[in-house]
């Protein structure tokens, strides 16, 4: 096993206050390796969602650590999370999160073009990274013309712009049938196990387990198994 890219030590995360407090995570350390598909599974509510929240930057944790390729992230100022989210981080979402108005590509291109890559360029390596996800003859086809599979693989090129060491995916075939969550999941496995992403899954997809190194559990906000 490769050393961990990413850690989480420890991480509580806590919303509200008196009668209204919510322990969504409690005490959940894990950690995620290049080359590695790490499934994180439970019940609604169960803190799966937070716990990628907090793994991407995107969420605090109330306690705990959390590391990114060494670095203790977890006190760093707001200001500083952009910036780790942009060099570490790509993220696909059970809504695909596609800009209506753009084409795939323009869709891949525009992460890019936000990450400081020269227009031109941009376009040529938001080709390549549709071919990666054999989407390249749909370049030019807007999110409305679209199958489910075809946009989750758009959301999948675009998570893959700038080429960030770690992928985050939540519920990443959720709005997909069968067949295509598991062309999706085995995607997954394999820009892990040949590009060297360390990827973590959120899904209640039992199926997704036929794509996962290691599997983890959450039941009320801890790691059951």
């Amino acid at each position: 096993m490769l050393s961990p890219i990413l850690e989480t030590q420890a991480v509580t995360r806590i919303y509200g206050g008196g009668g209204a407090r919510v322990v969504a995570l409690e005490g959940v350390t894990m950690t995620l390796a290049r080359k590695e598909v790490l499934l994180i599974m439970g019940p609604s509510g169960s803190g799966k969602t937070t716990l990628l929240s907090i793994m991407g930057c995107i969420l605090r944790p109330t306690a705990g650590r959390v590391i990114v390729n060494g670095k203790d992230v977890s006190e760093l100022g707001e200001d500083a999370l952009p910036d780790i989210r942009r060099q570490y981080f790509g993220f696909v979402f059970q809504a695909f999160n596609l800009f209506g108005s753009l084409t795939a590509l323009e869709n891949v291109e525009v992460v890019l073009r936000m990450k400081g890559v020269e227009s031109r360029v941009a376009a040529a390596q938001a080709m390549a990274l549709l071919e990666r996800v054999s989407l390249a003859h749909r370049a030019h086809s807007y999110p409305r013309n679209l199958s489910g599979g075809e946009k989750q693989r758009t959301a999948l090129a675009r998570a893959l712009a700038g080429e960030p060491p770690i992928v985050l995916a939540d519920e990443p075939t959720a709005n997909l049938d069968s067949r295509t969550g598991r062309d999706v999941l085995m995607l997954l496995r394999t820009l892990a196990e040949e590009a060297g992403k360390a990827v973590a899954i959120v899904s209640h997809d039992a199926k997704a387990q036929d794509a996962a190194h290691r599997v983890i559990v959450l039941e009320d906000g801890r790691v059951s198994s």
